[in-house]
């Protein structure tokens, strides 16, 4: 049976889509971005994070932990990484909190059941079902098979991704997706690949290829100050878009610092705490050069 590892699913979400609907975070992506608001998604595998400033030395993992890889040390107690096959065990018996499972390994027709509890909500709004992430095509097969069984309950399917994948992988998703979500974030490949850690260039031939075969398409913009809000790069990305043969929708997603609770609590550096959120206004001022271009944009997403 088709596995995959997610680590969220979130429910009356009205951000990813049309009408009301449920987001499936999976876990994984190629990229490493600056300002990434996921960090837990970046790791393709499910993972236990310890906190040992919130253990309270009672020995409960330990005394759970099947593979007995969970020993106390000076810093702790510490899983060897040898041993441990990241089953949860010691996270679900630990009363402070401090061992959290990140991620969790879910079947298809377990998945199916989670998110057949809100058919009558998507049928209400005109909403369905949306992959997250991380980046949801890096597990192809576990992608495909929950589109399939999504389009057997007749759920309307959206996909939310960087564009980083080889093409055959999306030949296989696009018949199967209703809506694609397209993340565009710097048209100059040396500035992406330092904000990212890879190259620009499989994620703008994937989106020439979605347009080029009329796949619905939103292009959403993350509005990063000082990184990407550059009339360079809005410029860029107006010419980029208005050459494609069908031009997609825009949205605009302001910069947003909710993330840094995240890397405190995961205990990761995070590059971008001090800066500011763009300005309504700042956000309009890109709005209307896209507009300049016949582009069709919103902002908030």
């Amino acid at each position: 049976m088709t596995r995959g590892v997610i680590f969220d699913i979130r429910r009356y979400s009205i951000h990813d889509g049309p009408g009301i609907r449920t987001t499936v975070f999976m876990k994984g992506c190629p990229l490493s971005c600056w300002w990434c608001h996921n960090p837990e998604s970046q790791s393709a595998f499910t993972e236990i994070i310890y906190r040992p400033e919130r253990c309270i030395g009672c020995g409960a993992c330990a005394k759970t932990c099947p593979e007995g890889a969970v020993t106390l040390t000076q810093r702790g107690y510490i899983s060897d990484p040898d041993k441990c096959t990241g089953c949860g065990d010691c996270a679900g018996v630990c009363p402070s909190e401090a061992r959290e499972m990140l991620g969790r390994d879910i079947t298809i027709g377990e998945l199916a059941r989670e998110i057949q509890k809100d058919v009558l909500f998507f049928e209400e709004s005109g909403g369905g079902v949306t992959f997250s992430g991380g980046e949801p095509l890096a597990q192809p097969e576990f992608l495909a098979a929950a589109l399939e069984a999504a389009r057997e309950l007749e759920i309307h399917t959206a996909v939310d991704t960087c564009g980083f994948a080889p093409r055959h992988v999306l030949e296989t998703i696009a018949p199967l997706t209703r809506l694609f979500l397209f993340d565009l974030k710097i048209m100059d490949p040396v500035l992406h690949r330092k904000y990212t850690g890879v190259s620009n260039e499989i994620i703008l031939e994937n989106l020439k290829w979605l347009t080029g075969n009329k796949y619905e398409t939103v292009v959403r913009i993350p509005v990063i100050p000082g990184i990407n809000d550059t009339e360079e790069n809005i410029e860029a990305v107006g010419r980029f878009l208005s050459g494609l043969s069908m031009r997609p929708d825009v949205d605009l997603l302001a910069y947003h610092a909710s993330a840094t609770e995240k890397y405190r609590r995961f205990e990761m550096s995070y590059l971008l705490q001090d800066v500011v959120p763009p300005h309504k206004d700042h956000m309009r001022d890109i709005s209307d050069r896209l507009e300049m271009f016949g582009l069709n944009v919103s902002t908030g997403g």
